[in-house]
């Protein structure tokens, strides 16, 4: 059934992927009304985040926001599916980066980096990084459960000559490539609600007491990897550009979660910069934390 749904599926998304991208957007608008005004695809969701969120807003203006939402979550779903026949030059041409100079000074160090994404802007444009640097790129992921879209994925990222690492695989190849002295990128997206057994601790997150993802911070203080934060800002359709923001050289220097306090801190500035980027349907703050009884 997996593999039906695969053949059925790949014909469609490749011909997506290959309309010029003055079709593509406007197919993109075509998708927005379906997904907005017809099928209203979690709005009840998108609405309570951004209330609880981003309550110094009027109705109103909250309403603009969610708008402007829904017609970049389907402009970035759809350049996903660009990546299946988009060049690399091309990807470079439309993804930039301000200060690759700075990621240059990480690998003089020979000191292997973390690093931190959110759900914001392209988040799937990131692998261009990988064509840029010498060090090995390890995008850490949660595996596709249909085996064939997880093996297209697999396909498309090598292309820029990324690799994907299951979460729970991460780990056992970390200590492997420190080992055997490889220098690597690993790229985590850590901004989403984490699995009530896998809560180590919860901190303020856009004014809401919420759990927070530690894994990042845990490995950097582990295996002694710099921490930094990839900002990326959507300059125009299907243009991005990405700043490489310092979060910590010494891990161990820092006292327990105050990495992932920074962290979280630069994806708070990144929202209310421009808070119709972010991946506002996820449920962010379902766990919210009481924090009258924590008291």
């Amino acid at each position: 059934m997996q593999f039906l749904v695969y053949i059925l599926a790949y014909p469609f998304l490749w011909l997506i992927s290959i309309l010029p991208f003055r079709i593509f957007y406007w197919f993109s608008d075509c998708v927005y009304f379906l997904v907005y005004h017809v099928i209203g695809y979690r709005k009840k969701v998108v609405r309570e985040n951004l209330a609880l969120t981003l309550p110094h807003l009027s109705v109103s203006e909250r309403k603009e926001i969610e708008k402007k939402f829904y017609q970049h979550m389907c402009d970035m779903f759809l350049e996903m599916i660009k990546t299946m026949t988009i060049s690399p030059e091309e990807m470079e041409r439309r993804f930039t980066i301000t200060n690759m100079d700075l990621f240059h000074e990480y690998e003089k160090k020979g000191k292997s980096v973390i690093l931190v994404a959110s759900h914001y802007a392209s988040w799937e444009w990131l692998l261009t990084l990988n064509k840029r640097m010498i060090f090995n790129g390890v995008g850490v992921y949660k595996k596709i459960a249909n085996p064939y879209f997880d093996k297209l994925i697999r396909k498309i990222r090598s292309k820029y000559d990324a690799t994907l690492v299951e979460t729970k695989k991460a780990i056992p190849m970390m200590a492997q490539n420190q080992r055997d002295g490889i220098l690597s990128l690993y790229g985590l997206a850590s901004d989403q609600s984490p699995k009530l057994d896998r809560i180590f601790h919860s901190m303020k997150f856009m004014g809401i007491e919420v759990p927070v993802h530690t894994g990042a911070e845990m490995l950097a203080k582990k295996y002694d990897l710099s921490v930094i934060f990839i900002k990326v800002k959507k300059i125009g359709r299907g243009y991005y550009e990405a700043t490489i923001v310092p979060i910590a050289d010494d891990p161990k220097e820092y006292e327990n979660f105050k990495i992932t306090e920074l962290y979280l801190k630069e994806v708070e500035k990144q929202i209310l910069e421009a808070p119709e980027y972010y991946l506002w349907t996820h449920k962010r703050w379902k766990h919210r934390v009481d924090t009258e009884n924590k008291k």
